[in-house]
């Protein structure tokens, strides 16, 4: 918890402190924000991997292109139409998908980590992901609703509802993040099986055509599905800059938030409602994209040295950042990237396992 957080938190200037670590300062008249100069650095070697991934993402398919033609194909209107109509049409939406889903997916990893104060609680583990998941499986094949907007309508619906169960059957009296991811758990197997056994009742092309879809792709996504997915994403994340202040306070327990002018309760709300919301908009567009929002917050808490699992630039850049990567390697294995995540997410939810017990050991 740092002090600024602190200060705002509590409505009072509190003298500043010394904590031997280098920060740039930005002074206005109404705000006074301390940097640490370690996430810009960070945030910096993020920026530069997600750019030479993605322009290395872009050379990748049937048709080659090389890495100069990639680059003269973005900055030379006059380039090979052939070659630019691969970049700007094929491939370009699919890097800034990539970049989108991997920063909406880790900040509602962030969210939800900070809410529960538990590296496991991530919606991959309590289950909104599923949720999301089964919502959409739902309306394509019971209900044959296949578009954007109710693949959109679907995920956020079935997101919310599980939200609200594991909420409901986790809360009593006070709020165990222990008993919120076991909750979780157990809804999400139950989920996991309702969506298996409509899988097994439907046709064998709608069942094919829901498993390439919960496979995790954005491979075949473009501008159509990109813009309205930037702008929704845009406002969620401007809708959920508050928590950037509240969750932290609320870290230290409840008590504590009170004093400082927070009701937890409200907090919580609004924090699981954003943090589906953005779960639910991956979901509509590219499928279910495993342990990103599990693995980007602990990963971006250790490379900026943080001690919250929240901070919008770093945490956003690091997911993004691991998609754009994952894409890359799932191109070069002609599979889709939910795929590339769920192994390597796997091998690192068994390694956090590992440490959480050993420290409880």
């Amino acid at each position: 918890m740092s002090v600024d957080n602190l200060s705002h938190a509590s409505g009072r200037e509190l003298p500043p402190v010394d904590f031997g670590r280098r920060h740039f300062r930005i002074d206005t008249t109404r705000i006074a924000a301390r940097i640490p100069a370690r996430s810009v650095v960070i945030s910096l070697i993020l920026l530069a991997v997600i750019l030479f991934g993605g322009l290395y993402s872009m050379t990748i398919g049937a048709y080659e292109v090389s890495f100069g033609e990639v680059m003269n194909a973005l900055v030379n209107p006059a380039a090979d139409p052939d070659i630019r109509q691969v970049v700007f049409e094929w491939r370009l939406p699919r890097v800034l998908f990539a970049v989108l889903c991997g920063a909406a997916l880790a900040m509602s990893g962030g969210i939800f980590q900070s809410l529960t104060r538990n590296p496991l609680g991530s919606p991959d583990i309590i289950g909104f992901g599923i949720g999301a998941q089964f919502g959409v499986t739902l309306l394509m094949l019971v209900f044959n609703l296949n578009t954007y907007a109710f693949k959109a309508v679907g995920a956020l619906a079935g997101g919310l509802f599980t939200a609200l169960l594991v909420y409901v059957l986790a809360n009593k009296n006070t709020m165990s993040s222990f008993r919120l991811i076991i909750v979780g758990i157990g809804v999400s197997a139950g989920l996991g099986s309702l969506t298996s056994w409509i899988l097994i009742t439907v046709s064998v092309e709608k069942a094919m055509m829901a498993a390439t879809w919960g496979a995790g792709s954005i491979a075949s996504l473009g501008f159509d599905q990109l813009v309205p997915a930037a702008i929704v994403f845009v406002l969620v994340a401007v809708i959920a800059l508050p928590l950037n202040r509240t969750l932290p306070v609320l870290e230290m327990g409840d008590d504590a938030a009170t004093a400082l002018g927070i009701n937890p309760a409200r907090t919580r709300l609004s924090a699981m409602i954003i943090g589906v919301a953005l779960v639910a908009l991956v979901t509509a567009a590219a499928g279910p994209i495993s342990f990103i929002a599990l693995a980007a917050p602990q990963i971006a808490q250790r490379l900026i040295r943080s001690n919250t699992p929240m901070g919008t630039i770093p945490v956003m850049l690091t997911g993004a950042a691991l998609v754009v990567v994952s894409d890359a390697a799932a191109q070069l294995l002609e599979v889709p990237v939910g795929v590339v995540t769920v192994s390597v997410g796997g091998l690192y939810l068994a390694w956090l396992l590992a440490r959480q017990y050993s420290r409880r050991s």
